[in-house]
C-alpha cells in the first residue's frame, strides 16, 4: 500500500499535471478531461450511439460506421505530428484503433507520405470523417517519436468540436471495414500501441489508463501509460482476465463478469465491454430493473437517471463486480453522479442520481454491460494486446467520496 508521503506526492502530481515521462521502457502521458456538453441529453445520446454501434455489429458484422466515439466526456492528450511539428489535442479512444487528425488543427507536414488508402468512419451522433492515410512521425516528446505512423487525415470532418482528432488505442480488429479501397476492405489499421512496440520503444503492446474522479473544468485528471502499468498510480496488484470470445463484445476490449448488488445477483457471468468513452455504467435491461427496485430509486423525469433520497443513499449496498478471480466493489459514493455536476443533468445541488443506466437488451445478447468512465475512474485499467487480456487494480481513489 502507498505510504502517506507517496500518496501526497501522487495527489500533488495529479493536481499540478505531470509532463510526459519515459521510465523503464514506459511512456506516460498526462490526460486532460474535457466536459464539452452542457446538458445530460447530449451525454446520453452519445452513450446510446456507442451502444447502438455494438448492437449493430452483432447484427450486420464489421462496417465502417461502427467504431465508437464520445465527443463530450473525452480525455485528451497532446502529441506532435509531422515536420515542422504541429501540436494536436487528440481524444483517447479505447474502442477504435484509428489515429486521425484534421478538425480544429489542419494537417500540414513536409514529411507525410500519402499511402493512397482511403478511410471513412461514421461515429453516429457526434461526428464522422472521410480522408486518406498518411505515414508520418508522431512524437510524444522531442526524443520519442513513432516513424511511419499511419495517420488518417480527415478531409471532411463533421460534428467534431473542441479537439483535433483521435488517438486510437482500441483492438486492431475494431478498424475492420474502415478502409474504403476495394482491395483493402479486409485490412485493418493497428493502434499507436502496436507501432511503439514494433519499433521497440516499449517492451510489450500494453497500455495502462488511470483516471481519478473529477468535479469540473479542464484539469489533468488522468494518465496514459504505454508499455505496461504505472505502479505509482495503483496500490494493488493488477489482476488480468482474458478478452471475451463472445461476439460482439470480442471486437472491442470485452471481458466476462458478473455483478451483484450486495448479496443479490443482478447479472450472471456474461460478456460486455470496457469503454473509456462511455460515461455511465450500463447493464442489461432485466438486471437494471432489479437494481432499480433494490435501491428504492425512481427514474427522474427530467434526465432519465435513477434518483434516490438521502435516506436510500445511506442504505445503498456495494455493487460487486466479479471479474476472473477478483471482486471489485463500488461503494455507495461510486454509484452516484458527482453532485458538483448536478447542473449538467438538470438537477438541484442536493439531488442524488445513480450512474447505473439501462441497456435496451436483456441478458444474453452478447453485450450485457458496458463498464464506462465511472468504472475506470475507480480502477486502474490495463489493455494488453499481446496476450489479449484486460487487467484491473485499485487506486487511491477507488473508495474516494468525492461524488
Amino acid at each position: 500500500m502507498l505510504s502517506v508521503l507517496s500518496l501526497l506526492a501522487l495527489l500533488v502530481s495529479l493536481i499540478t499535471g505531470s509532463p510526459v515521462e519515459v521510465r523503464n521502457s514506459l511512456i506516460t502521458l498526462p490526460m486532460t478531461r474535457r466536459l464539452t456538453f452542457s446538458n445530460v441529453t447530449d451525454i446520453l445520446r452519445h452513450d446510446e450511439a456507442r451502444m447502438a454501434a455494438i448492437r449493430e455489429y452483432s447484427t450486420h458484422g464489421p462496417r465502417a460506421d461502427l467504431p465508437l466515439l464520445n465527443f463530450g466526456m473525452g480525455y485528451t492528450v497532446d502529441v506532435n505530428i509531422g515536420s515542422p511539428p504541429t501540436t494536436y489535442r487528440l481524444v483517447v479512444e479505447s474502442s477504435s484503433s484509428i489515429t486521425w487528425v484534421g478538425t480544429d488543427n489542419k494537417y500540414v507536414s513536409l514529411t507525410g507520405v500519402d499511402t493512397g488508402k482511403l478511410v471513412a468512419v461514421d461515429y453516429r451522433y457526434g461526428g464522422s470523417f472521410q480522408g486518406t492515410i498518411f505515414e508520418d512521425s508522431l512524437a510524444f516528446t522531442d526524443e520519442l517519436s513513432i516513424i511511419g505512423m499511419p495517420i488518417a487525415v480527415a478531409s471532411t470532418p463533421r460534428g467534431t468540436v473542441g479537439f483535433d482528432g483521435v488517438l486510437g488505442i482500441g483492438p486492431t480488429v475494431s478498424s475492420l471495414g474502415a478502409l474504403r479501397n476495394p482491395d483493402l476492405r479486409g485490412d485493418t489499421i493497428p493502434p499507436v500501441t502496436d507501432h511503439l512496440f514494433r519499433q521497440r520503444s516499449i517492451l510489450q503492446p500494453v497500455v495502462g489508463i488511470f483516471f481519478r474522479p473529477v468535479v469540473q473544468g479542464a484539469v489533468n485528471y488522468g494518465q496514459l501509460t504505454f508499455g505496461g502499468s504505472n505502479r505509482d498510480m495503483h496500490y494493488s496488484e493488477i489482476k488480468y482476465t482474458p478478452v471475451t470470445t463472445t461476439f460482439p463484445s470480442s471486437q472491442y476490449w470485452g471481458i466476462n463478469q458478473s455483478i451483484a448488488y450486495g448479496d443479490m445477483e443482478l447479472l450472471p457471468y456474461s460478456a460486455g465491454v470496457v469503454d473509456c468513452g462511455c460515461t455511465f455504467l450500463y447493464i442489461a435491461s432485466d438486471a437494471y430493473e432489479s437494481y432499480r427496485i433494490a435501491t428504492g430509486s425512481i427514474v427522474n423525469a427530467a434526465n432519465g437517471l435513477l434518483q434516490v433520497t438521502t435516506r436510500d443513499y445511506n442504505t445503498l449496498r456495494p455493487l460487486r463486480f466479479h471479474i476472473g478471480e477478483e471482486t471489485y466493489n463500488f461503494r455507495r459514493n461510486a454509484q452516484i453522479w458527482p453532485r458538483s455536476l448536478n447542473h449538467v443533468v438538470h438537477g438541484n445541488a442536493d439531488d442524488i442520481f445513480l450512474v447505473v443506466k439501462r441497456l435496451d437488451t436483456p441478458i444474453g445478447e452478447g453485450c450485457d454491460f458496458i463498464n464506462g468512465y465511472v468504472f475506470l475512474e475507480r480502477f486502474y485499467t490495463v489493455f494488453d494486446a499481446g496476450t489479449s487480456r484486460v487487467g484491473f487494480a485499485r487506486t487511491p481513489f477507488t473508495f474516494a467520496t468525492t461524488n
